[in-house]
């Protein structure tokens, strides 16, 4: 350090071994009041990242938690449809408001903004990472225990921006059990250690199929890799999740919130053990 050191390290060209690495962090809205930020995400789409975002923010409001869910898959957003949702988000000069779910979740999609959701959203990239910092710093959380963010798939720019701007507790992996998945999660897994961003669980989406007559399980995909990945890039815990028509027409018809999933209960654990990270 400088012996006419100021400790202004943002405005500082000088190379100290002990200097601060700058902050990106955003500050969301001053009526917001967000505890733990959750960021889900994959390294390819088509897994179900979506599904399991929004599996996560209906079992913690079970548990009696206020939750959120900011859809930064800007391009492709899905969350409002699973929830039922067609009341379009309003604001004013205080901020933008997210629309509440049956249950109570407070959702914020791009859908939500949009004339008709079927609409495209052709915007270059500045546009889509810009649009999920307003959503993290205009719209107003009220106060949400958890707030779940659902990204697009791979490491882009939304993913790069959400790591570096948002406060993120940490993040969940979702893939499924085809081969190809350890090259997808290890790319998802090195972007986060290299952001110094905690995993927090792994997520096999479609691990099997239950037969309704039976009751044995048919691993369509082949055997589940959940442990086996788990294990090689250190996740805390794994979840396998089936492949099932009724609860794929549940979403279809806007009723993610009437589904039961046991097997998340190892990772709605760990979720409920991280301690509080924002305001």
């Amino acid at each position: 350090m400088s012996e006419n050191c100021n400790h202004d390290c943002a405005h500082c060209a000088q190379k100290c071994d002990d200097k601060k690495p700058e902050s990106f962090l955003v500050a969301p809205h001053p009526q917001s009041r967000i505890k733990r930020v959750i960021g889900v995400m994959s390294g390819k789409g088509g897994v179900g990242k979506s599904f399991v975002t929004a599996l996560l923010a209906s079992e913690m409001t079970r548990r009696g938690h206020q939750t959120g869910v900011l859809d930064a898959d800007i391009t492709g957003p899905s969350i409002p449809k699973m929830f039922g949702i067609k009341t379009r988000a309003e604001g004013d000069e205080n901020g933008i408001y997210p629309v509440a779910s049956d249950s109570g979740i407070d959702v914020m999609s791009l859908n939500l903004l949009l004339e008709k959701e079927t609409d495209p959203v052709i915007w270059r990239g500045s546009l889509i990472t810009g649009t999920v910092l307003q959503f993290w710093k205009d719209v107003i959380w009220k106060d949400e225990d958890y707030l779940f963010v659902d990204m697009p798939p791979g490491t882009g720019d939304v993913t790069l921006t959400v790591f570096q701007s948002l406060p993120l507790s940490g993040i969940v992996v979702v893939g499924t059990p085809q081969g190809l998945v350890n090259m997808i999660v290890s790319k998802a897994v090195k972007m986060a250690r290299m952001m110094n961003v905690p995993l927090l669980g792994y997520v096999e989406n479609m691990s099997y199929l239950k037969c309704p007559e039976c009751g044995h399980d048919t691993a369509l995909f082949g055997p589940s890799r959940a442990d086996a990945v788990a294990a090689e890039f250190g996740f805390p815990c794994a979840v396998r999740l089936p492949l099932d028509p009724v609860r794929a027409a549940a979403c279809d018809e806007g009723r993610v919130e009437c589904i039961r999933e046991e097997a998340l209960e190892p990772l709605l654990r760990r979720l409920e053990a991280l301690p509080e990270k924002t305001k």
